[in-house]
Parts: structure tokens; C-alpha cells; sequence
């Protein structure tokens, strides 16, 4: 392998060598314990929950959403073991790429879903009572994968990426990095300022409000329903603050960067080394979701055993 590789920022070059290191180690590690995680988190919410209720929808798209990252990973790992050379073709590119970055926006979505649906049971019950049945959730779902889709469709159709080469020697070629200047301001940055706005800043201000309200409704409500809320909306806030707010705020830098705001080499180079820890990171999500389909799974096994009426 190629230890002196090199990435060109504008007028700046930071190595990349440290990258088939980290993302192999990780994402196998998101493999190892995310996919048993989600898969048998699937099997528990799908096979074993009756009634369904809204929050179950959700926490089952969310893990529909992880696995759907963890099956990219494996290609994810031979491109960066191989120093970032693609060997799949750009079709096989732009559908792992699309489908990894859409994945994670759906999660923080789904995320959101769940803490507004904690919320309105604690808060106002009595509205929750018209609003838990599953197929309100179904709906809320299924748009949300429509847009997701129509977005990946959208980006997988439009044609190859032009990523050229990753600076290392002659041939090898890069996926879903390093794009061309024509290439990101012709797809890439249009795509970045969406999810920026709508896959970002919307479903983190949603979680981030969401928290103060129930912690401040759950002082003045003493059930098993409102300390059960907390315990699912702490677990999101602190998979949020861990994995996605970093990524989001890197994510930001990053288009400052390539919108060449940012110039200054030093800044440029530390945006970019960020911004590949971050994405590491954010595959973790998938190995926490976890910890929150127990307290989910928990809570709906204690009130269909204590036939509570709404949660």
C-alpha cells in the first residue's frame, strides 16, 4: 500500500494515508455489532410487539435505516484497504455512496419522529390517544422514504460522478470524494445545501427542543409513561451530541470550504481531517440505535403488560 498519499484542497495538500486505518477499523466494528444489533431489534418490533403502536413504526424504519448503512459498509472497507481505490464501477459508486449519506439523514429524521412522538404522550395524552395508532406513523414513513429515494434516485440517475483520481499513483479512482470543481458545483453542492438545511438543521433543532420541554414536563409528571420518555429522549440526545451534531457542524465547514469561503491552508486541511473522522463516527450511530430500541422495547412490553392506555 501506498503510505504517502495526499489529497488537494484548492492550493493546499493534507495526507490521507490515515484513512485505510481508521475506516476499515470502524466499520468493521459497526458491522460486528450494529448489523446482530438492528437485525434481531427487526425480528423483536416486527414478530414479537403487539399491538404496534406509532413509536414501534419509527424505531422500525430507524433500524431499516441502519441496516441499510451497514450493508455499505463492506464495500466501504475493501476501498479504503485498497489506499481509496474504487473497484466497482461508478453505477456500484453512486448507489453505495447515496444510499450510505441518505441513510444517515433518514436516521436523524426518524429520530426526530420518535422524540416528537415521546413528547405528545407526555405532554398532552389525550391528543396522543387519536394520534398512536400506527398507520399515522406508517404515513409520516413512508414520506419520508419517498423523499429520501426521490433524492438518491435523483443523484444515481443524473450520470457518473466525477471524483478523478485520489492523488495517489495513476488509476486509481475515488468514490464519493474529491469531486471535480464542475462536478461539485454542478451536483454536489445543491444535494449538501439541501441536507444541510432539511437532513440537518431541522430534525437536530427538532431533538434539541424536544429535550428541555419533556425534561421540564417530566418534573411536574410522575409515571412510568414520562420517566420511561426520558430514558428514550436522553438516549437520543446523546446518540445526537455523539454522532450526528459533530458530523453536521464538520458538514457545514466542509461547504464553506468547497464554496472556497474557507482558504486558509491550515483550516482548509483541519476541515478536511474532521470531516473524515466525523464520517467515521457517524457510522457508530448504527451500533447505538440499539441501546434506544431496548428502551422503546421495554416500555412497550410494560404497558402491554400493565394495559396502559397510551404511550
Amino acid at each position: 500500500m501506498n503510505s504517502s498519499m495526499a489529497y488537494e484542497t484548492g492550493n493546499c495538500s493534507t495526507r490521507n494515508d490515515y484513512q485505510q486505518y481508521l475506516y476499515p477499523a470502524v466499520y468493521s466494528l459497526a458491522l460486528a455489532l450494529g448489523l446482530p444489533g438492528n437485525l434481531g431489534a427487526l425480528y423483536v418490533f416486527i414478530f414479537k410487539l403487539r399491538p404496534r403502536a406509532s413509536s414501534t413504526v419509527y424505531v422500525i424504519n430507524l433500524a431499516l435505516a441502519d441496516t441499510s448503512i451497514l450493508c455499505t459498509l463492506p464495500f466501504k472497507i475493501h476501498y479504503h484497504l485498497r489506499s481509496n481505490d474504487w473497484a466497482f464501477g461508478d453505477v456500484a459508486c453512486r448507489i453505495t455512496g447515496t444510499l450510505f449519506f441518505a441513510n444517515i439523514y433518514i436516521s436523524i429524521a426518524f429520530m426526530s419522529c420518535i422524540c416528537v412522538d415521546r413528547y405528545v404522550a407526555v405532554a398532552h395524552p389525550h391528543t396522543y390517544l387519536r394520534l398512536r395508532k400506527s398507520h399515522y406513523a406508517v404515513l409520516v414513513s413512508a414520506l419520508l422514504w419517498v423523499t429520501a429515494g426521490a433524492a438518491v434516485l435523483a443523484f444515481i440517475l443524473v450520470g457518473p460522478l466525477d471524483s478523478g483520481p485520489n492523488g495517489g499513483p495513476s488509476g486509481r479512482r475515488s468514490c464519493f470524494e474529491n469531486f471535480s470543481k464542475h462536478e461539485w458545483d454542478r451536483r454536489v453542492a445543491p444535494c449538501s445545501l439541501f441536507s444541510l438545511i432539511f437532513g440537518s438543521l431541522l430534525p437536530s433543532a427538532v431533538i434539541l427542543v424536544c429535550y428541555p420541554l419533556v425534561a421540564r414536563r417530566i418534573t411536574l409528571i410522575r409515571t412510568n409513561t414520562a420517566r420511561g420518555a426520558l430514558r428514550v429522549i436522553y438516549t437520543i440526545l446523546a446518540i445526537t451530541l455523539f454522532c450526528f451534531l459533530p458530523y453536521h457542524v464538520v458538514q457545514f465547514l466542509h461547504l464553506l470550504r468547497r464554496l472556497e469561503i474557507i482558504q486558509h491552508c491550515p483550516y482548509a486541511n483541519a476541515i478536511y481531517d474532521a470531516q473524515r473522522v466525523t464520517i467515521a463516527l457517524v457510522s457508530l450511530n448504527s451500533v447505538l440505535d440499539p441501546i434506544l430500541y431496548y428502551f422503546t422495547t421495554s416500555h412497550s412490553l410494560y404497558n402491554t403488560e400493565s394495559k396502559v392506555s397510551y404511550w
